[in-house]
Order: structure tokens, then C-alpha cells, then sequence
């Protein structure tokens, strides 16, 4: 069995569903618009970039969970995938999901975006394991505060190892293993897996897995891509 994994942001959808969920928030007026809109976009910008500080944006990113109850949140995130992220799902990603997933592969989601954003995007996919940052919860209810390693550049790896254990298996065990990545932050995971492929890289990304001669593949339906 070959185990396949996917980054989610810019690489299944066309667009990151971290960003998204900040600025629905904002759209609908739970975020100040003036206080929230350009550190949003700030943060983005350093993940682009490379240089995120993963601490700080978790806080900016989880306190608002711990502001709401739950209930509230799970509705919102009902009209966020609707209006928000099923629009940004790419059809090549959902087919090479499927391809994955029929040829028996052990198949998950592996994203620095937090669980409760991302649980109902993997089921969208029909993806059963989410390897995910997670937000620490009492009770049902969001404290604002991570739980665990997250999920980020070298963290990813550490999660993936600890969600295999969980299976009895390590990442050592798969003669094939895949990760499906467009980010620089993903090179750690990359470079660790037997078949990196590099999904619309970002530009570092791209030079990168050129010159190691990794896959290089699109999965915007204006291009057309092989695997």
C-alpha cells in the first residue's frame, strides 16, 4: 500500500482556507475590519515568504474560536465552505484524490491550517484522515490556544510520524510514499517522502524541485497536467 499525502492550501484548493476564514469573519462583521484585515494579509504574506512566526499566527488565528461558542462557529463554518471554499476546490484535485483513494492508497490531508477549519474540507474530498494543527478545546469549546506540535514546516513531519503511530506504522515502512505540496514551507516533508511533487509551486518551490528533479505538475484546469 502506498501512502499518499496532500498539502491543502493552494494545492487542492485555489486559495489558502486559513486567509479565507479570517476574512469571512471579517466579511461578516464577527472581525473588525481596520484591526484584523491587515495583519491577515500580513501573515499570509510571511508564509509566502518563509519567514512565519507559526506562534504568532496561531494566536491571531485561534483566539477568535475561543470567543464564540461552538455551536455558533459550526454554523458559520456551514456558510463558510459554501460560499468560501467549495467555489475554490479545484476538479483536477477532487479526480486525483479519487485516484488515490481507488487504488487503495492510505490517503490524508497534511496542513498547517487548524482541524476545525479543515475536518469539513477533507470530508469534502472524501479524505478520512486529517493531519492538522489542532486547537486546544475544555469542554467542547475552543480556549484559543494550540494544542500539540502544529503542523508547520519540520512539525509536519513530527505529525505525520505521530498520526502513523497511531496506525502501528512509520513513514519508514512505505516503500511509495507521496506528498502533494505548492509551498517552499512544505520542503522539510518533501524532501522526506520517496516521490515529492511539486503542485503550481511557489517560486522557491519550483527552482527547487527543478533542480532535485522532482515532479512538477498543475492541477488548475487551464493547464494541463500529468502525474
Amino acid at each position: 500500500m502506498d501512502l499518499v499525502l496532500f498539502d491543502l492550501d493552494n494545492t487542492l484548493l485555489a486559495g489558502d482556507s486559513d486567509f479565507e476564514w479570517a476574512q469571512f469573519l471579517i466579511a461578516k462583521g464577527v472581525l473588525d475590519r481596520e484591526v484584523y484585515e491587515a495583519r491577515n494579509q500580513d501573515f499570509y504574506d510571511q508564509y509566502k515568504a518563509g519567514t512565519l512566526d507559526i506562534l504568532a499566527f496561531l494566536d491571531f488565528q485561534l483566539k477568535p474560536l475561543s470567543r464564540h461558542p461552538r455551536a455558533q462557529l459550526d454554523d458559520w463554518h456551514d456558510e463558510f465552505m459554501a460560499t468560501r471554499i467549495r467555489p475554490i476546490i479545484l476538479e483536477p484535485a477532487r479526480a486525483l484524490v479519487r485516484r488515490h483513494l481507488d487504488a487503495g492508497s492510505l490517503v490524508a490531508i497534511v496542513t498547517a491550517t487548524n482541524s476545525f477549519i479543515t475536518a469539513p474540507i477533507a470530508r469534502e474530498f472524501g479524505i478520512a484522515h486529517l493531519v492538522a494543527t489542532e486547537a486546544e478545546a475544555i469542554d467542547g469549546e475552543f480556549t484559543g490556544r494550540p494544542h500539540g506540535t502544529p503542523c508547520f514546516r519540520e512539525g509536519k513531519i513530527a505529525c505525520v510520524e505521530q498520526w502513523l503511530g497511531t496506525l502501528g506504522q512509520r513513514l519508514a515502512d512505505f516503500a511509495v510514499s507521496r506528498f502533494y505540496s505548492d509551498s517552499l514551507n512544505d520542503l522539510p516533508l518533501l524532501e522526506t517522502v520517496t516521490h515529492p511533487v511539486a503542485v503550481d509551486p511557489d517560486a522557491t518551490l519550483d527552482a527547487h524541485a527543478r533542480r532535485a528533479g522532482w515532479a512538477v505538475i498543475s492541477l488548475h484546469p487551464a493547464a494541463s497536467a500529468t502525474c
